[in-house]
């Protein structure tokens, strides 16, 4: 591995680290309107354990439920790159965020009752490593 940077590397950082340009924090929520104009929210479980996925995503239906959001989209990717594919101990179904987020949502009688629907997502909104959750009107 090359430790040597280049000119334009040590240009390029120090305009970056002198700028008020901020980089998007994938862990912090943002909103968006749909073409319904109905209030959306997304998050993005990539690259998260199970547990910490599981938690976030509690957490996250719980605000939105609050907030008064009629759509969720979430992003858990496609589990392509997950290190549990080649473990024979482990179920591939359930170890990827994919399926077992799902599960675990709809495993969670407190969460459902927040739910209306659970539907996959169009190719646009990420396709088979997303899913839409459609919030009930908070009571």
């Amino acid at each position: 591995m090359n430790k040597k940077l280049s000119n334009k590397d040590k240009k390029d950082w120090k305009n970056f680290i002198s700028s008020k340009e901020k980089l998007l924090d994938k862990d912090k929520f943002f909103f968006k309107k749909d073409k319904n104009l109905n209030l959306l929210k997304t998050i993005d479980l990539h690259g998260l354990s199970l547990d910490v996925a599981n938690k976030k995503i509690d957490e996250f239906i719980n605000i939105c439920f609050v907030k008064k959001i009629k759509k969720i989209i979430v992003i858990t990717g496609k589990g392509n790159r997950s290190q549990t594919i080649n473990n024979p101990y482990i179920s591939k179904d359930l170890s990827i965020l994919k399926n077992s987020v799902p599960e675990f949502i709809k495993s969670n009688q407190n969460l459902m009752k927040m739910i209306k629907s659970i539907e996959g997502a169009k190719i646009e909104d990420g396709g088979s490593g997303a899913f839409y959750i459609y919030l009930k009107n908070k009571f």
